[in-house]
């Protein structure tokens, strides 16, 4: 049952599909305080606190407060509250009842999920408005599903963006591209993406290429395509103020930016120096900014990132100013130039991403002219939006691929999230594993993180570990930054078979993967699940916070510690242990439930099957189109075990045609049957 409540004026953010009555009588055990700005009810001691999307923390949030605003924040820690997406949902679960909300406020919202009282949960909001969800009926599964039903459906990417992806700020030049594309075929490391970060960009502007580095990027785009990789680049919220510059002046002319009070286009500063932000809440800004895309589409471009789109401001022009004017007027007072200028230092460090900003300029929004901040977490996810807008009207029969930094639920019908900037941390790692499920409780499914880290030098066991837990999810790329230890896996002798198989692993497990992702796209489920949804009554599955389940039939258990050999795992049941020491060779050995020692070495991916169930394997390739669901090897555990199959063309979008689906069976002896539905 799904109830809807409404408070002040609510600003509609569009992230939920359909309409819903508002209703009159709240349960008992909600308490609304302060006109609809603050929402309360007591946490039982067993009680469980899940979502909140891209969080830090654990898979359970109770204990700490949790700000939805979104936030450029790479360096962040556990002591962080806010991360570069506001995802409004949580699911309060035990086994005797499971309760979720969904605060629908596209500005600033404070969760306090046991932080100030270990037994309370208090939601606070500071707009004019908030429309709140109650969902209640059945178990966290049955929830999330009504939830991820009232979003609508997640965004499908095409089946290659399920491959290996390699990334770098920067990849400078065509000619640098092309040699880590060779670098990876010779050494024999299957590969489906090569990220192009701002640098091929002239001047960092949006919609352009450097004409000296990139000289012909459709025939570059091709050239990598003839070889099984596509070329995807990145795509900059703000617009570099230039005479001359097409996206500069037509938007201008247009009144398609962000506006100061006055009425004249907001300034803040990025990469490209000065910018404007395009005003992508106002629906006809964004079908603008949306038809840019089609420079790149008609290049060749299947692809695309947003990225600093919270929206990031190094500094605005206004405080810029501002603080120009402090030393003039010291100066002019008398201080001497070196004293003014020093008392200007804390200052200067504090110039980016001010709120004293984000409330300084405005949006002509389908509800009237509002100031930024309250309605500062709809932003990237409009930017999302627009290009996901723009792809159906261009390309209306064919997925591209798109992901973005900042992202609001809603936004999850559009495209995909990467979690955003990390560090080459064993905890950021973990976080990576943990976030998993919350961000598809909010509806992002195709999702993950810079695998080895983006921040910092990252160490050979580290890259392998994670590469390890990133054969599992959607997203498969490594990415890092300017300045740091380089991450390509070709560049590690002793460590590039190891690397080559886990990748190649990867291949081999697509049918699997792929399937699991499209049913829970279609079916409105989940791709990643906590222990604790399957095994409510198990108080031990319930504390497990390291441990995933990836689909139907796979349980994930990664190695996450320096140094460590193996891990201990929990065996909420019976379980098959696979250990792949290389692409083609495993071991399988059937565990009772419980709990285990598990050596797992640098060199090996580990898995867990569930009883009664399979996971088919294609015969791998170096690229995602290579690989077929024509010839599939059966991993099963226990007689008569079936499992449904999807498998389409991978870039249409009939998504549900019958013949996409179909059973598979392992037989006593080892034989494949295949049952189609009808059959």
């Amino acid at each position: 049952m799904i109830r809807k409540y409404s408070y002040g004026v609510p600003y509609d953010t569009e992230a939920v599909v359909g309409a819903y009555e508002i209703g009159m009588d709240l349960p008992s055990w909600l308490t609304v305080e302060e006109e609809g700005r603050r929402f309360s009810c007591l946490l039982a001691e067993e009680e469980q606190v899940f979502g909140l999307g891209e969080q830090v923390r654990g898979m359970n949030k109770r204990g700490w407060r949790y700000v939805s605003w979104c936030s450029d924040d790479p360096y962040h820690l556990e002591t962080a509250r806010s991360l570069y997406g506001a995802h409004n949902f949580l699911m309060i679960t035990s086994p005797d009842r499971t309760v979720g909300l969904f605060v629908e406020d596209p500005g600033r919202v404070t969760f306090d999920v046991g932080y100030t009282r270990r037994d309370r949960l208090t939601i606070e909001t500071e707009g004019d408005g908030t429309a709140l969800y109650l969902i209640e009926g059945g178990g966290p599964l049955e929830v999330a599903k009504m939830f991820r039903q009232l979003i609508g459906r997640s965004y499908i990417p095409p089946r290659w963006a399920f491959g290996y992806g390699q990334s770098r700020w920067s990849y400078f030049s065509a000619g640098e591209v092309k040699a880590v594309a060779e670098e990876y075929r010779k050494a024999g490391i299957p590969l489906d993406m090569i990220y192009l970060d701002i640098d091929y960009m002239e001047s960092y502007k949006d919609f352009t290429v450097n004409g000296e580095t990139f000289p012909d990027l459709g025939a570059l785009a091709a050239e990598l395509k003839e070889q099984g990789v596509r070329l995807v680049p990145i795509i900059d919220a703000g617009v570099k103020v230039e005479e001359g510059y097409p996206v500069y002046e037509e938007g201008v002319q247009k009144g398609y930016f962000c506006e100061n009070e006055d009425g004249t286009p907001f300034t803040g500063a990025v990469w490209p120096g000065w910018v404007h932000f395009p005003d992508v809440l106002n629906p006809a800004a964004r079908a603008w900014f949306g038809d840019w895309y089609r420079v790149l589409l008609d290049r060749g471009i299947e692809g695309f990132w947003n990225d600093m789109n919270e929206p990031a401001i190094f500094y605005s022009r206004a405080r810029l100013d501002a603080l120009e004017g402090e030393r003039r007027d010291a100066v002019a007072a008398g201080k001497p130039a070196r004293e003014a200028l020093a008392s200007l230092q804390e200052p200067v460090k504090q110039l980016s991403n001010r709120l004293e900003d984000y409330r300084s300029f405005w949006h002509n929004t389908p509800a009237g002219r509002l100031r930024h901040d309250k309605v500062h977490n709809l932003y990237g996810g409009s930017m999302t939006r627009a290009a996901g807008e723009a792809f159906v009207r261009y390309a209306p029969d064919k997925r591209l691929l798109l992901f973005s930094r900042s992202s609001y639920i809603g936004s999850h019908r559009y495209g995909g999230i990467w979690t955003g900037d990390n560090y080459s941390w064993w905890s950021h790692l973990l976080l990576n594993l943990k976030m998993m499920p919350g961000l598809n409780l909010c509806g992002f499914l195709y999702t993950g993180a810079d695998l080895c880290g983006f921040g910092g030098d990252t160490t050979e066991d580290l890259m392998l570990r994670w590469m390890a837990l990133g054969v599992f999810l959607p997203l498969m790329r490594n990415h890092s930054a300017m300045g740091t230890r380089r991450q390509e896996l070709y560049r590690y002798p002793e460590s590039r078979k190891a690397f080559g198989e886990m990748v190649k692993l990867r291949y081999r497990l697509l049918p699997y993967l792929y399937s699991e992702f499209m049913k829970a796209a279609l079916r409105d489920e989940l791709y990643a699940r906590p222990l604790a949804f399957l095994f409510p009554e198990d108080p031990m599955a319930r504390e497990v916070e390291d441990q995933l389940f990836i689909g139907e039939s796979i349980m994930i258990a990664p190695v996450y510690t320096q140094n460590a050999g193996g891990r201990y795992v929990y065996l909420p049941e019976r379980m098959k242990l696979v250990r792949f020491r290389t692409a083609e060779t495993w071991e399988e050995e059937v565990l009772d439930k419980g709990h285990h020692y598990i050596p797992v070495a640098l060199d090996e991916v580990v898995f867990f099957l569930r009883e009664g169930h399979l996971v088919p394997l294609s015969d791998g390739g170096g690229c995602v189109e290579a690989v077929t669901a024509d010839r599939l090897t059966l991993l099963a555990f226990g007689e008569g075990a079936a499992y449904e199959f999807y498998w389409d063309d991978g870039v249409g979008v009939d998504y549900e045609a019958p013949e996409h689906f179909k059973w598979l069976h392992a037989g006593t002896s080892g034989e494949v049957f295949h049952e189609y539905p009808g059959d």
